[in-house]
């Protein structure tokens, strides 16, 4: 477990937005609300020394990093870049409370606040600096992450994905065959007997992993299982409001649904109930799949989560990359954002960390999530993306977190509804509550105009 997350096995640059030190209480700081996001931004002479802030993760990925902005440097012989590497606990309070002055030019920016950074004025949009090329080389599901009311205030080198992951001998012991694409996925219903099935051979009757241990009212809680929600038909927030969307009988039953399991499911105290082979099936990430690999080798399997009405869904999103609200150099802070979009940098800082690259031609040469490759799976999910929670459709798989300035309230009132529903709670009440603490907020907040 990286010493800067606060969520087991997950790398630093993925869920991020528990890890950076979020709180509510950062919504009203900085210059909400500006009236044009790109005024305070100047084109800059596209030379001299640029300011970098990156996210002080493990050391591979700053080593990486590092690397890269070398040979940005190397290729770019008028420009340099003072690297500063800012410590996971003090990232977001960094940013949020910065002058002008002190804004970098370029920032990594954690997915789901993205939409409030832009909100504070802390990132520009990007549309008139980064090339077309680079653009329309996003894929959709980042793209969606990256957007706020129509400009594209980030880019991204690696996105992230859910899976289901199976253990194929214990699944053929109790007759039982992994769904391959996201069509042919479980009802929750069929997901129900197929734990009963399972059980029925397991020890101590808890054939089912989803990473209990991470917690369910940190980031991991609602990037792993909003997709119950989605995949029933809801989003989180509908029109500004969560009264109606998070609190909606379609939400209750799935939920409902959703913590039924609990029975059949292993507590995963250790973080290692499936790599132990105490668990068949496990609801979990792409990052660990070198960790199922070396310990299932050929037995491990992976397949769609479960379809609660209207389409197996998964969460997707990650750390991406912006430009300062106030750069003054921003054709230079441009230049580096198109190098680090580059297949070959992408193609490399993927490699390295194993996360699907969110660029089209990188994610289709990738060793392991191009067609044919291990992990063609979750690729073909990224592809299939939806990609925001307000156009859901049941032919769409990949979600990104809500899109609002007020995501830290969003986060944190379904992270507690959900623990409190996993314990026992009624779920109505418990989402009727998180909606009304959610609307309060944006309410008090002038909804974030």
């Amino acid at each position: 477990m990286p010493s800067q997350h606060a969520i087991a096995g997950v790398p630093s640059r993925w869920l991020s937005a528990s890890a950076l030190g979020l709180a509510t209480t950062l919504l009203l700081a900085g210059c909400a609300g500006a009236a044009d996001p790109s005024a305070r931004v100047e084109q800059g002479s596209g030379t001299g020394t640029i300011t970098v802030w990156a996210l002080d993760g493990q050391s591979a990925e700053n080593e990486a990093i590092q690397k890269i902005i070398d040979g940005f440097e190397k290729s770019n012989g008028d420009i340099e870049v003072d690297m500063q590497f800012i410590p996971a606990d003090q990232f977001t309070t960094a940013l949020q409370t910065a002058t002008d002055e002190e804004l970098p030019d370029v920032v990594e920016v954690d997915g789901p606040l993205i939409a409030n950074f832009a909100y504070l004025g802390r990132i520009a949009p990007l549309d008139d600096w980064v090339s077309k090329e680079t653009v329309a080389n996003q894929t959709e599901a980042i793209k969606g992450q990256n957007t706020v009311d129509g400009d594209l205030y980030a880019v991204g080198m690696m996105n992230s994905g859910l899976a289901m992951w199976g253990n194929k001998k214990l699944l053929d012991a109790a007759g039982v065959e992994m769904p391959s694409s996201a069509a042919e996925a479980w009802t929750a219903d069929e997901f129900s007997e197929v734990l009963d099935k399972l059980a029925a051979l397991d020890p101590d009757g808890k054939p089912f992993g989803l990473a209990e241990n991470n917690g369910f009212s940190t980031e991991y809680g609602i990037y792993a299982f909003a997709p119950v929600l989605w995949s029933a038909g809801t989003p989180l927030i509908k029109d500004g409001r969560a009264a109606g969307a998070l609190d909606s009988e379609t939400a209750i039953e799935a939920v409902e649904t959703f913590t039924s399991w609990r029975d059949y499911t292993d507590p995963d105290t250790d973080g290692a109930a499936f790599q132990s082979g105490r668990v068949a099936l496990n609801w979990m990430g792409n990052w660990l799949y070198p960790a199922y690999k070396e310990a299932l080798g050929d037995d491990l399997v992976v397949g769609p989560l479960p379809d609660f009405g209207e389409g197996a869904k998964t969460g997707s999103g990650t750390i991406a990359w912006g430009m300062g609200g106030a750069t003054k150099n921003a054709a230079a802070a441009g230049a580096l954002l198109d190098y680090l979009m580059s297949d070959e940098v992408v193609q490399e800082y993927t490699a390295a960390n194993g996360a699907p690259p969110a660029t089209h031609s990188a994610l289709s040469g990738s060793e392991l999530y191009g067609e044919g490759k291990p992990l063609a799976y979750l690729s073909a999910q990224l592809e299939s993306a939806c990609p925001t929670e307000d156009v859901l459709a049941a032919d769409c798989v990949a979600v990104s977190r809500p899109i609002t300035a007020g995501y830290p309230v969003v986060t944190a009132e379904f992270g507690k509804a959900l623990a409190a529903i996993w314990g026992g709670a009624d779920a109505s009440e418990a989402l009727a509550a998180a909606a009304r603490a959610i609307d309060r907020d944006f309410e008090d907040n002038d909804d974030y105009k």
